[in-house]
Order: C-alpha cells, then sequence, then structure tokens
C-alpha cells in the first residue's frame, strides 16, 4: 500500500477523534461503572449463577420443550435473569455501555455520511439506519429491498 501525506493525515485525525472518545465523559462514566461492578460482589455472584444457568439453559433449548427440565430451567433463566436486570450496579453498567456505544454510532454516521450520503453504516440503531430500508446487515444481496 502506498502511504500518501492525506493517508498519514487521516491516521493522525483518527487517533485525534479515538483519544476524544476516551476522555470524554460519556467513556470515563462507563469506566467507573466497570470498575464498580467488578468490585461489587452481589453483582459478581449474580453474573457467576447467571453464566451457570445460560449453560444449562442452552443444553435444554437444543431439545426445546420436549427436553424434561425445560419448564423449570426456563422458569429459572427468567428468574435469574430478572434478578441481573433489576441489580442497580449491573443496570448502571448497560445503562453507561448503551450510552458509550450511542456515542461511537453517532461518530460513525457523521464520519460515513462526510464520505457519502449513500454509506451504509450498520449501527444496529433503528434511529441511525432510518435512512434506508436495509438495517445494514440483511447480507441478502438487497432482497430486503435495499440498494446493496
Amino acid at each position: 500500500m502506498l502511504t500518501t501525506m492525506r493517508t498519514v493525515e487521516l491516521l493522525d485525525e483518527s487517533e485525534h477523534v479515538a483519544k476524544m472518545v476516551l476522555q470524554s465523559d460519556v467513556a470515563e462514566h462507563y469506566r467507573q461503572c466497570l470498575y464498580r461492578l467488578k468490585k461489587d460482589k452481589e453483582a459478581q455472584v449474580l453474573i457467576a449463577q447467571f453464566t451457570k444457568m445460560k449453560e444449562q439453559y442452552e443444553d435444554v433449548q437444543r431439545f426445546g420443550k420436549y427436553h424434561p427440565d425445560y419448564k423449570e430451567t426456563t422458569k429459572k433463566m427468567r428468574d435469574i435473569k430478572r434478578a441481573v436486570d433489576l441489580q442497580h450496579t449491573i443496570a448502571a453498567f448497560k445503562k453507561a455501555e448503551n450510552e458509550l456505544q450511542k456515542l461511537l454510532d453517532e461518530i460513525s454516521v457523521i464520519i460515513g455520511q462526510a464520505v457519502s450520503e449513500h454509506i451504509k453504516v450498520p449501527t444496529g440503531n433503528p434511529f441511525f439506519d432510518s435512512g434506508s430500508s436495509c438495517g445494514g446487515g440483511c447480507g441478502a444481496g438487497g432482497s430486503c429491498g435495499c440498494s446493496a
């Protein structure tokens, strides 16, 4: 690959944007929530229980309703999932994670639009993907109606 001054400038600018994201309030809040999550013993116990239950649930799902423990395992999975979702440290971390993802999605859209208004940026967010009929990852070669 031939390196030009413009390529070097673009790399420098991208590093600058990355540093700005890392130094942002959103990223700092994310790191604080992650730190609290790792230090919260109750949250770690719930996560470990959820992980163990998830393995059992996936095993039961292979056979579906025909598995002898289907109802019991499914109910336990819903209960532990609810407990995880309602635990305050985990909920705060998930919220901070979503805020950081939103910031990264916004940056991706801005960069994509700077290149061309026809650039499709798969954000996974319908708000950003509304510019096309494709969610950004149909992989069907345009059969969903997008202009892939």
